[in-house]
């Protein structure tokens, strides 16, 4: 199994949708708790289905369940320079809470390309999201499309 990650903050849309293709992406999986954002155009929800379909043709979901609660993703935006041990550890534990290794199905993730803003994997949800799924499930190749 592979899992992509990507996240679209400092793409254009040619290189955002360039890159999904070239990668050999199967499905956008949007992680992200707030899909509708203002951040990018070509990001929200109903344009990001469209294009991914019409230019990669690849599906899209949303799958609310793989991102953090406002709870735990407002206090590590608002701080100056965000706790990320905290974030990480509140996160991971939201995924345990959620068994998202039993309830999300393995072939939505298989060739999927977990989404989000962040620019980088380091500091993201998306990466976590990964990495867990990889502890458990096991022989799950993780790539992340820069």
């Amino acid at each position: 199994m592979k899992i992509f990650t990507i996240g679209f903050t400092k793409k254009s849309a040619e290189q955002f949708f360039t890159r999904l293709k070239n990668a050999g992406v199967r499905r956008v999986v949007d992680v992200r708790l707030n899909n509708v954002s203002q951040l990018a155009g070509f990001a929200k929800k109903d344009d990001l289905k469209y294009f991914a379909k019409a230019i990669c043709g690849v599906d899209y979901v949303h799958m609310p369940t793989l991102a953090p609660t406002a709870d735990i993703l407002d206090p590590y935006k608002k701080a100056k320079d965000g706790d990320w041990p905290l974030y990480e550890r509140q996160f991971l534990d939201l995924m345990q809470k959620r068994r998202i290794e039993e309830t999300v199905p393995k072939e939505i993730l298989d060739g999927g390309c977990l989404l989000c803003s962040e620019e980088k994997p380091h500091h993201c949800h998306r990466r976590l999201v990964a990495e867990y799924l990889k502890e458990k499930w096991g022989s799950v190749e993780i790539e992340h499309i820069p």
